[in-house]
């Protein structure tokens, strides 16, 4: 099923060559989103930032990498992963 939701920015390519301007863009995102603290290590974020932070994230990436991330479920382990 395609994606109807727009993006905005473009998602983290499966072979990783946008990592560095896609990680810039998570963080100025989620900053601006209030959950900028989701991907920082030692946060004490709710389960509800996390989970928001986690959505964008995962919209945020190729189809292939959502399936082969689908079981991590924080913010700042996908990030870092990916």
């Amino acid at each position: 099923m395609a994606n109807l939701s727009k993006l905005e920015f473009e998602a983290l390519d499966i072979t990783g060559k946008n990592y560095l301007p896609w990680a810039l863009d998570v963080e100025i995102h989620l900053d601006a989103e209030g959950n900028g603290d989701t991907i920082k290590e030692g946060n004490n974020t709710s389960a509800q930032q996390k989970a928001k932070a986690m959505i964008f994230l995962r919209h945020h990436l190729h189809g292939d990498l959502k399936i082969e991330y689908l079981t991590v479920k924080d913010p700042l382990d996908l990030y870092g992963i990916v």
